[in-house]
């Protein structure tokens, strides 16, 4: 009779042992070796922050991925399923840091496949440099390929609102795109980003080595105004 009791005893142990388990682990007996590699390696990542998922999207958490070099999630890295960026987000971003600018009153940013237009107004005295912040503070966001463009005429502010709707994919909008860019081109730019680089973030062998004011519009703009 006493070894039926201890061995139900230690059942009732190790059931509620694994039910303990589940539960900590949302019901995912794996979710201890959750992370994004699909080698699945132990990490104790989630013993220190249980919400290392980010599911309660508390902005004071860091970020943290981690992937190889073959697959991620389980997919290969050539699929249909290939990272993107959240453009809106960036948009947002960039309008939030711009605003915390000296002398910036109003900001509209438009983040396309491969541009940032950002129309801004300010009081400022010296436009060279508040457009150089601006520019700086927008590129610090986006992917380094992108280009950026930016123009304290707020009129323009309703040009580029006018995109808002549209995607990379709507009719006539690279034209649409190159026309603004040349208007916004008219602003101060700042200074430019590097030797090898122009004031909006194109390197040397992306432009057609025309001199004088084009030096600082983009290739399918020039390719658009001649």
């Amino acid at each position: 009779m006493k070894n039926t009791f201890l061995t139900l005893g230690l059942c009732s142990i190790f059931a509620l042992s694994a039910c303990n388990y589940n539960t900590e682990g949302n019901g995912d007996s794996n979710s201890f070796n959750d992370t994004a590699s699909p080698s699945r390696v132990n990490t104790p990542t989630r013993v220190y922050d249980e919400d290392y998922r980010d599911r309660n999207k508390n902005k004071d958490d860091f970020g943290y991925t981690r992937s190889d070099n073959a697959n991620i999630d389980g997919r290969n890295l050539g699929s249909a399923d290939a990272p993107s960026i959240d453009r809106e987000q960036l948009s947002d971003i960039i309008t939030r840091l711009s605003l915390q600018l000296p002398n910036i009153k109003d900001v509209a940013a438009l983040v396309t496949d491969g541009e940032v237009l950002v129309v801004y107004e300010t009081d400022s005295k010296h436009r060279s440099e508040t457009a150089d912040q601006v520019k700086r503070t927008a590129i610090s966001v986006v992917p380094r390929y992108y280009h950026v463009y930016v123009s304290d005429n707020k009129a323009l502010i309703r040009d580029i609102e006018n995109f808002a709707t549209l995607d990379s994919n709507s009719r006539g909008i690279d034209g649409s795109i190159d026309a603004t860019i040349r208007e916004m081109l008219k602003s101060p730019q700042g200074r430019k980003l590097s030797d090898g680089e122009n004031a909006n973030g194109e390197m040397e062998n992306e432009t057609n080595g025309n001199a004088g004011d084009d030096d600082n519009i983009s290739p399918h703009v020039k390719q658009v105004k001649h």
